[in-house]
């Protein structure tokens, strides 16, 4: 379980001065916005291939390691090869590959268990490139950009952006606590390693009540220094940094277009 939690990389930032790095945020989520949307749209080996090439492509360019992004896939192992068991036994189709008793296995249901597990991974590495390339203060200021308009309705865009950015900030921290508290049970002789499911889950249970005071101390103590430094929400705020697009945005912009385009088109070619 420990090498599990040092495994979850999603909030964490990697400083970095590459194309990626210098868009607007406000560009990265609606990009982000516009690969999930390709994602979801994709039929078919070709379109996948495409976005998988695509994915492939914006982490070079980024130049994340390969192994941070494998470190970030090994939590949700379990549930990928899950997606795959239920896909494999329970869609039905006309060709059938295997067949015993009660349990068939067919082309459809092979096809659908590869493409939703691709669509699993992508969807995942692909939000870790946006929290990965940006760091919490510019992913806040972006999505408040973004949400401005909502302030015409009286809705509290700042305080919401900013609750984004304090989870996002708080996962590795909250990991951190929990590998902390986890030496210091074993260091008492608890076992976290060993027996069954139900034994484990109950090994458990003396972290949670620990993780939860030292969370709730966690954010009495950002509430205090938020208050100590006269914050009161977004009412007359100023901004350090304005945000501005570039033409590298309008690019990125015509890319994201170019991408859509693409995936609709090769969504129609029968593989």
């Amino acid at each position: 379980m420990r090498s599990i939690l040092k495994d979850i990389t999603l909030g964490q930032f990697f400083p970095g001065d590459t194309v990626v790095h210098r868009l607007d945020p406000r560009t990265k989520l609606i990009l982000m916005i516009t690969y999930i949307t390709g994602l979801f749209m994709a039929r078919g080996f070709p379109a996948y291939g495409f976005m998988l090439v695509i994915l492939i492509t914006c982490l070079a360019v980024s130049r994340i390691k390969p192994k941070a992004v494998l470190k970030g896939l090994k939590p949700i192992f379990i549930i990928i090869c899950l997606t795959v068991v239920l896909n494999i036994f329970f869609i039905r189709g006309e060709t059938i590959l295997f067949k015993y008793g009660s349990i068939i296995i067919t082309e459809e249901g092979v096809f659908t268990a590869v493409f939703m597990a691709m669509r699993l991974m992508m969807l995942i590495v692909g939000t870790f490139l946006l929290t990965y390339t940006t760091s919490p203060i510019t992913l806040t200021d972006g999505l408040e950009r973004m949400l401005s308009p909502l302030k015409k309705i009286k809705l509290p865009v700042h305080e919401f952006s900013m609750m984004m950015s304090i989870a996002l900030r708080m996962i590795p921290t909250l990991i951190e606590e929990t590998d902390k508290i986890m030496s210091a049970q074993k260091s008492r002789g608890a076992d976290f390693e060993t027996g069954g499911l139900i034994k484990r889950a109950k090994a458990i249970l003396p972290l949670i009540i620990p993780l939860f005071i030292s969370a709730f101390r966690r954010a009495d103590e950002l509430a205090t220094a938020m208050e100590s430094r006269c914050y009161n929400g977004g009412e007359g705020r100023t901004k350090l940094k304005i945000l501005r697009f570039s033409r590298l945005d309008f690019i990125a912009f015509l890319f994201g277009a170019c991408t859509i385009a693409s995936v609709i088109f090769l969504g129609r070619i029968v593989f």
